[in-house]
């Protein structure tokens, strides 16, 4: 019988091996092959790929660190919004969950295409800003002559849009964890005189903690690897891993071959702390059952 059910994970086979295995494979062979103008440059075995990717040290700390920020942000409103969720009744629940899954619901462009029409020069909050009369405040007070804040194409203006987009994946592994907590641990804590704060800290927190990794992981990876965001709130000034693969495989400096290399090195970084991030989970949760 076990046999017989065997055959059902087939397809799935199938489908795994031309839609992950396939392109995986060839991102290596590529990563390691070189590239030239003629085909008889093209296929030998070379490391210059790798050894040419030292001209993008600033792009790659950029989108880290632009990751890490986004990701933290993120664990910062997230997870007290989901441990309010988690707290309250049903109602409430009910209808926190569709405010914050709403803007999955919209097409990603769009949603991004309205934070730039808040945030251009000309835009929804500087025109706010000018028929209060800030700007006016502002020149008056220090002499300067400035007529918008410039808020589109800036860093920030990226991490804002890692944030709106991703929030909901931080924010449902942590209430799905807290949420299924056995209160009879609270409860006890409580019994033997531990404060709201003292449950929170030696019971909550540490309960929680595979939901804040999970949340971490689902915030971090497609923050560091966007394109999409980056190239329409930062614009070209503020270039990240994702648009620099891209332009490798569709841009004017077509090289697919360092583009694999770079999504390689890209690919192996966030598995590593993929599995450093599942390492601390494990032990944490070791050491609260101790």
């Amino acid at each position: 019988m076990k046999n017989k059910l065997s055959w059902l994970a087939g397809p799935y086979v199938l489908w795994m091996t031309l839609v992950v295995i396939v392109p995986i494979l060839l991102v290596v062979v590529y990563a390691f092959t070189a590239s030239g103008e003629t085909a008889a440059d093209i296929g030998g075995f070379t490391l210059d790929n790798f050894s040419r990717m030292g001209t993008y040290t600033v792009i790659f700390a950029r989108s880290f660190q632009l990751a890490l920020v986004a990701t933290l942000v993120c664990l910062l409103i997230g997870y007290p919004l989901a441990y309010v969720m988690a707290k309250e009744g049903p109602g409430f629940q009910r209808v926190a969950m569709v405010i914050i899954m709403l803007p999955m619901w919209v097409n990603f462009l769009l949603r991004t295409y309205a934070w730039m029409a808040i945030l251009e020069n000309n835009g929804i909050l500087n025109n706010f800003f000018e028929a209060i009369g800030l700007f006016d405040l502002i020149n008056g007070l220090f002499g300067t002559d400035i007529s918008f804040f410039p808020m589109i194409r800036t860093q920030g203006a990226v991490v804002l849009g890692m944030v709106y987009n991703y929030l909901p994946f931080m924010v449902l592994p942590i209430y799905s964890v807290i949420i299924k907590l056995d209160h009879s641990l609270v409860e006890a804590a409580r019994d033997l005189g531990a404060s709201s704060a003292g449950v929170f800290r030696r019971v909550t927190l540490p309960l929680s903690l595979p939901g804040v990794l999970s949340g971490v992981t689902m915030v971090f990876v497609p923050s560091v690897s966007t394109f999409a965001i980056s190239r329409m709130m930062g614009g070209n000034n503020q270039m990240l891993l994702g648009n620099l693969i891209e332009q490798q495989f569709l841009g004017g400096a077509y090289n697919p071959h360092l583009g694999s290399a770079i999504a390689l090195v890209m690919m192996i970084i966030v598995v590593a702390c993929m599995w450093i991030m599942n390492r601390f989970g494990e032990g944490e949760e070791q050491a609260v059952m101790l």
